[in-house]
């Protein structure tokens, strides 16, 4: 290892990726990548490697499962074109928000030269210092009727809180207030019939479902009837929004991740998820995006609160608390807490 060539650990890489060290374990398992060991068996990342994984995550960003990304590496194209088509279709949607902007500046402009003074909140919405209340309503009990507001609904929001901290009721409630949304229960779990007889009547849906279950199995998930169900509500054509309660249940950690990966490689346009969990496999505070928005119901009743996905921030030791691997979530599953009686 020459000392004029940057090696970096697998944190400094991750970091400069903009990927989780996960991410990049994940890569090395798949036969991706293969990073320098150190004498002493450290994993290092030298110009190559890196150059190699960047390619991995851009393609990863452009939707393409591992499976795709070997075989692109590989010397086959062939996945690209469909990504790559999306990719261009979410461009042409900034394009087109861009050219609002645009016209909405030229007509600021045309204003001032005649001499009038932009309205009131005129430059703030033009510049985005504060967007617009998409969403506000009041919440139920266990809350004292407080409003909730959201400003921006992400594509993709992760609603985490302490067993009876009133998640659930909130979901439902964001159901109710959302236009065209969708509660996936956990009903969904005993009912595999239901989802099947939607997908024999449905063609389109069934394609779709086998699609994305193809794409979620090349990229590490176990086929499964929790995962076959959990798809068939992701990939329904109604739904404006699904709310989804506890993404991971009945699935292990591969599928978890797979899952997740999905969810965020969907793009900035896709129709919005708010997914409820306590997995640290679905929620990996290290790899929450700009697209994606953590909702934290506090274990006191406090009005939900959205958090930002770095220590130190508001809440952020809350969320870390409340989060658990898939293995101790499995086991605690169904599990209630109850406060001991005192004699």
């Amino acid at each position: 290892m020459g000392s004029s060539t940057e090696f970096l650990n697998a944190s400094d890489a991750a970091s400069r990726l903009g990927v989780s060290a996960k991410a990049l374990r994940l890569y090395e398992q798949r036969g991706l990548i293969v990073p320098v060991r150190t004498a002493a068996g450290w994993r290092t990342y030298g110009p190559e490697q890196m150059a190699r994984a960047g390619e991995i995550v851009a393609m990863r960003a452009l939707g393409l499962s591992l499976a795709q990304v070997q075989r692109v590496l590989a010397g086959d194209p062939r996945g690209l074109e469909a990504s790559l088509a999306a990719h261009q279709g979410v461009l042409e949607g900034r394009l087109q928000q861009l050219a609002g902007m645009l016209d909405r500046v030229r007509q600021l402009r045309e204003s001032l030269s005649r001499g009038e003074v932009p309205g009131t909140g005129a430059l703030a919405e033009l510049l985005g210092a504060e967007a617009p209340i998409s969403l506000s309503f009041e919440l139920p009990w266990p809350w004292g009727g407080e409003t909730f507001e959201l400003r921006q609904i992400k594509p993709l929001s992760y609603i985490i809180g302490p067993l009876g901290s009133g998640k659930t009721r909130l979901a439902q409630k964001l159901t109710e207030a959302l236009p065209g949304a969708l509660f996936l229960g956990l009903d969904r779990l005993v009912d595999g019939v239901a989802a099947e007889a939607r997908m024999d009547a449905d063609a389109a849906l069934r394609e779709r479902v086998e699609r994305t279950l193809g794409w979620l199995i090349e990229d590490g998930a176990s086929a499964s009837d929790a995962l076959t169900a959990l798809v068939a509500g992701l990939e329904a054509a109604w739904p404006t929004v699904l709310v989804i309660d506890m993404l991971e249940q009945g699935l292990e950690q591969s599928s978890q991740e797979a899952v997740v990966a999905h969810l965020r490689h969907r793009g900035p346009g896709a129709r919005p998820v708010f997914a409820m969990t306590r997995s640290n496999a679905v929620l990996d505070l290290a790899a929450v995006g700009p697209d994606e928005a953590i909702i934290l119901c506090p274990a006191n009743h406090s009005p939900p609160t959205l958090v930002a996905p770095y220590p130190g921030a508001t809440g952020y030791e809350a969320v870390a608390t409340c989060l658990a691997t898939p293995e101790v979530r499995a086991r605690t599953e169904g599990i209630i807490a109850t406060r001991p009686q005192v004699a």
